[in-house]
């Protein structure tokens, strides 16, 4: 997995909050990126970059909501930690309905962003090496042969290789064959760890 170091990336329209919010992150060693408007954010931004959105909400143009749900429709799943100095309860009921890690007003406290910030980073850490978990065990599962997959399928149900070549039409020592494939090809040393691949895959 990439060593990249996160980024908070800041998005307000008010160059004091700018400043101040990335000096305050700076000092406590985060590295930090700094957007005037949300449409620049959202055509600059790389995904695959790790890390934490700081996002203002009442913005001219594209807006904090509007923003979240343009990156949600791109895929992006970054933290997000809403700003406003103009907050109302159905305003922080949306963004969190649209997946809005925190809601904070303004002024903000630097002791409850620098928490939420800490704490949106390592969601984005654990969230990020879960997918590239999953994306590795669907890359094992790609390798599989239409057959193997079959037998890997009876295999995590519990059956012994007579029952699956009695199920497949097939004889025992050729399922022993394409077990032992499909143990090499899934790189596992039991059933159990087989089944705890399958199921994070959402194979039944």
């Amino acid at each position: 997995m990439s060593q990249v170091e996160p980024t908070v990336f800041i998005v307000d329209d008010d160059p004091a909050v700018l400043k101040s919010l990335s000096r305050l992150l700076r000092a406590i060693h985060f590295q930090v990126v700094t957007f005037g408007s949300p449409q620049e954010f959202l055509e600059r931004h790389d995904p695959h970059t790790p890390g934490c959105l700081v996002l203002d909400v009442a913005m001219p143009g594209l807006n904090g909501l509007e923003l979240q749900e343009a990156l949600r429709v791109k895929g992006s799943a970054i933290p997000i930690i809403f700003l406003t100095g103009h907050g109302d309860i159905p305003m922080s009921v949306q963004a969190m309905k649209g997946g809005a890690y925190d809601f904070l007003t303004k002024p903000v406290h630097d002791k409850d962003l620098l928490k939420a910030v800490e704490a949106a980073l390592e969601k984005d850490r654990i969230e990020r090496r879960s997918r590239a978990e999953l994306d590795d065990i669907q890359e094992r599962l790609a390798t599989l042969t239409p057959r193997e997959r079959e037998v890997l399928i009876h295999v995590v149900s519990g059956q012994l290789n007579k029952q699956i070549a009695y199920d497949l039409g097939t004889v025992e020592k050729t399922i022993k064959v394409h077990r032992a494939r499909v143990m090499e090809k899934m790189k596992v040393g039991s059933v159990a760890e087989l089944v705890r691949l399958t199921e994070r895959a959402g194979i039944e």
